[in-house]
């Protein structure tokens, strides 16, 4: 497949440039100025003759963002669920979590459209398992995701400790009961997930994904090391999320989290660690020192109560972030260009130093770049980079939401931008034209998802109330029932 964008504006140094952008074979094999007297060291050379030419006229060109932390299935519980904090919050989600794998097919292909209209080319989905249906489960998503074209990196969230061991136990005692599989079986079941699944060049990618210390178990950790070293696959998991989980490492490990999975070796370059908003100093620098990466969720953060992670710190540390939406129930929506947003200006009012904040180009870079190192993909993809795969992004600088005519990514980033993508490529295949989804049906899409669900706005779980009165009790809340 050949191809090639012309005249399209795409950023160099802190300018901007016309310049046509050629595809061959799924990668981008030159990228050259449209103004021929223009020698940045930016562009690199090559025929940019033959294919099917697209005009890049008045549109900005970038790489495609990565959604680098979802949960895919949770798109029929948002809106839904009162304010809660994380601990209360997914008692609640697993009470009313969807048991047909069809509803897992449709969510990610919900997933899917909403991260491909707001800039991305990849998703992260960490994936919650129908029990009893696993495999099923998994292939409902994949089945998604290969259909719509997006890249897709499927880690299936698995634990092999109980819902109330995520909590801390204080003076309680608190005895819980065994989880539905074994730590055995559970590594068993992923080992299968690989070699069914695991398709890079299908664009469907398998992650290690236990969700947390908080459910987690040592030797289900140690279990996903083997499996991740012996199949070259990323690791992922939930980190220190909330206060809770902080005292909870404390009450397991007698040293934090951080700490912990470093002894074990969890943390790696192939690592990338969802939320990370209770670490201390001592923690950023291992993080910095093993090279794994932060997922920043900002909305979901706000919306739980978790806090702020504190992304100028990793950042001057030198540890990799990226962005994620977090799961459309926590969130409660799937807008890449959001979460990019809101995660980039909330740092401003964490240090008054304002040569630390964030920029727009900075945030372009740890959407996309940040992204790819994640996933130990940074020679693939993350940047308009002769060689790596044609995963990109044209926005319509005509758009009302991104006028008048100042700076494109400034107003991309800090904007609030409505109908701006234009078209998407993942690895050289055009997913979206003028700004529409062309591998699926989003209007049956739309129409399946409304048949399927009911409007309701109260509902009981049963969860929360017979935990909530010990989740008081160990965070110091006013009132136990």
């Amino acid at each position: 497949m050949s191809f090639t964008i012309q005249n399209a504006l795409i950023p160099v140094d802190s300018a901007y440039e016309t310049a046509d952008v050629q595809v061959v074979d799924n990668c981008i094999s030159a990228i050259a100025p449209n103004n021929p007297s223009f020698n940045s060291p930016a562009y690199q050379g090559g025929d940019r003759g033959s294919g099917t030419v697209i005009d890049g006229k008045n549109k900005l060109l970038l790489p495609g963002f990565v959604n680098a932390h979802t949960h895919s299935s949770e798109m029929w519980q948002r809106g839904i669920i009162p304010p809660l904090p994380l601990e209360l919050w997914i008692a609640e989600l697993y009470d009313f979590t969807p048991l047909d794998p069809e509803q897992v097919y449709l969510s990610a292909l919900g997933t899917a459209v909403e991260t491909l209209l707001s800039g991305g080319t990849s998703v992260v989905d960490h994936l919650v398992l129908i029990p009893g249906q696993e495999l099923e489960t998994i292939a409902a998503a994949v089945r998604a995701y290969q259909e719509i074209g997006i890249r897709a990196f499927i880690g299936p969230l698995i634990q092999d400790e109980s819902l109330t061991a995520g909590m801390p136990a204080g003076d309680s005692g608190m005895e819980h009961a065994a989880y539905i599989r074994s730590t055995k079986t559970t590594l068993e079941l992923m080992e299968t997930a690989i070699k069914q699944f695991h398709n890079p060049e299908k664009g469907v990618n398998m992650l290690l994904a236990p969700t947390g210390i908080q459910l987690c178990s040592d030797a289900l950790f140690e279990g996903c090391i083997e499996l991740s070293d012996h199949y070259n696959l990323c690791r992922h998991a939930h980190l220190l999320e909330t206060p809770a989980q902080k005292q909870l490492a404390h009450e397991k490990y007698g040293c934090s989290a951080v700490e912990h999975l470093q002894r074990i070796g969890y943390l790696s370059p192939r690592t990338s660690l969802a939320h990370c908003v209770w670490l201390d100093d001592s923690d950023i620098a291992i993080m910095a020192e093993t090279g794994a990466t932060v997922v920043h969720n900002p909305l979901s953060n706000l919306r739980l109560g978790s806090g702020i992670a504190p992304i100028l710190k990793y950042r001057q540390a030198g540890v990799n972030v990226s962005f994620g939406c977090d799961g459309a129930a926590s969130n409660d929506s799937q807008d890449l260009l959001e979460a990019i947003k809101i995660g980039s200006i909330l740092h401003n009012i964490t240090d008054l130093d304002y040569r630390q904040w964030i920029t727009p180009r900075q945030s372009v870079e740890m959407a996309s770049m940040g992204g790819a190192k994640g996933l130990n993909l940074a020679d693939e993809m993350g940047s308009l980079t002769v060689g790596k795969k044609a995963d990109f992004v044209l926005y319509d600088l005509t758009s009302l939401s991104l006028l008048p005519r100042t700076d494109p990514i400034g107003l991309l980033i800090l904007g609030r931008p409505t109908n701006a993508v234009d078209g998407v490529w993942v690895n050289g295949k055009q997913i979206v034209a003028e700004g529409k989804v062309k591998t699926i049906d989003v209007d049956a899409l739309r129409r399946e998802l409304f048949d399927r669900s009911e409007w309701t706005s109260k509902r009981q779980s049963q969860t929360v109330s017979e935990i909530e009165a010990h989740y008081r009790q160990v965070m110091k809340l006013q009132g136990y029932s």
